[in-house]
């Protein structure tokens, strides 16, 4: 309980650093666009490889390497020639520009989207996990590296991390690292 003289600092969070609000729209990724009211202007739409999407009356717009809100903004602009007041919403309904790749010896090999933060361990669980054969001490994540053109070559050991030893070693994965389990 606050007595009378007694000071009470209060400390103010920047969550814009610790949180993030807005995905960045890439190539693949299923969008719903909505115009309030306007049933034949809204659709699902696939951002095509090119990076661009199609849309009634105002044709393409680039979707690549944008935000959503960025989006929702440039169309909302752009019907302004064909509607008064437009209302519009971007919602990336599927994400399937950002993936981590899964080979070796594991049951099921491929490329898996990243839906949310996923680990090595996780990763490697999505792929059904290792085949009898696997060097499980011997994993390997190559990460792009605009630095090296071969990447970056991390490697891991999954007894460590399973006995505790080396947790830190269960990585978070980034959009197009490859994991080799030989």
């Amino acid at each position: 309980m606050l007595k009378e003289g007694d000071q009470l600092r209060i400390a103010a969070i920047d969550y814009d650093k610790y949180i993030k609000y807005d995905y960045i729209i890439g190539s693949e990724d299923i969008l719903e666009i909505s115009v309030w009211k306007s049933p034949d202007l809204s659709s699902i739409i696939m951002v095509r490889p090119d990076g661009m999407i199609s849309l009634p009356l105002i044709g393409d717009i680039q979707a690549n390497n944008r935000y959503a809100k960025d989006l929702k903004e440039e169309i909302g602009k752009k019907l302004l020639e064909y509607k008064q007041d437009p209302i519009v919403s971007v919602i990336v309904k599927e994400v399937n520009s950002q993936a981590v790749f899964v080979t070796g010896e594991v049951i099921r090999p491929g490329k898996y989207p990243l839906r949310s933060e996923t680990t090595i361990i996780q990763a490697i669980t999505l792929a059904g996990g290792f085949s009898q054969w696997a060097d499980k001490d011997k994993i390997v994540v190559i990460r792009k590296s605009p630095l090296k053109p071969e990447g970056n070559r991390i490697v891991v050991r999954y007894s460590d991390i399973v006995s505790g030893k080396n947790m830190k070693a269960n990585i978070l994965l980034k959009a197009g690292d490859t994991i080799i389990v030989p």
